[in-house]
């Protein structure tokens, strides 16, 4: 790998926050994980240039670093919405509405899942199971918030606190809306 290539993706804050992970295993491969978590906390995502500089860092055929990535669900490859809501499918939340949930986002958000919108501020998918059952239906913002017995109601004013910069205020405050 190129060093200027290297340089750009390992700062040097990067470099001693890897450094620290590294020292923490036996060898430096098992670090991967904290490694691509560490990159992508810092830049949203996970390209291929940082792929390659992992495994440049770790030591590592790059083809090794992008398996890992690509095997993780919570490792993105390309940039994300700065909100990304995900809408449980599986058996209690599908008996109790979560494909009209998903229909509700489409047509307010105007995207499909997987999809991310127009101005980067939304995108929405639907996963397997969150967990939460007894909340059903239910949906995850970001990675953390639970919004449970979900309604168009309840998406109205989720959609309007992002906008208006209220959900990070619950974020720090780690309060689940709902």
């Amino acid at each position: 790998m190129d060093k200027n290539n290297f340089d750009k993706i390992f700062t040097p804050e990067i470099k001693t926050k890897a450094d620290a992970l590294v020292a923490k295993y036996e060898t430096k491969r098992a670090a991967i994980l904290m490694i691509l978590r560490l990159v992508q906390d810092h830049y949203g995502y996970i390209s291929h240039e940082a792929e390659a500089a992992v495994a440049h860092y770790l030591g590592l055929p790059p083809i090794d670093v992008h398996e890992v990535v690509t095997f993780y669900t919570l490792f993105y490859s390309e940039p994300r919405a700065k909100t990304q809501i995900h809408v449980c499918r599986t058996l209690a939340c599908s008996l109790l509405g979560a494909d009209k949930i998903t229909r509700y986002l489409e047509e307010k958000l105007g995207v499909k899942p997987g999809e991310i919108t127009a101005d980067g501020q939304f995108s929405f998918d639907q996963v397997e199971c969150l967990g939460a059952c007894e909340i059903a239906p239910m949906l995850q913002v970001n990675e953390g918030q639970y919004i449970g017995c979900v309604t168009t109601k309840k998406i109205d004013v989720l959609l309007d606190d992002v906008k208006n910069g209220k959900l990070e205020t619950l974020k720090k405050q780690k309060i689940t809306v709902g």
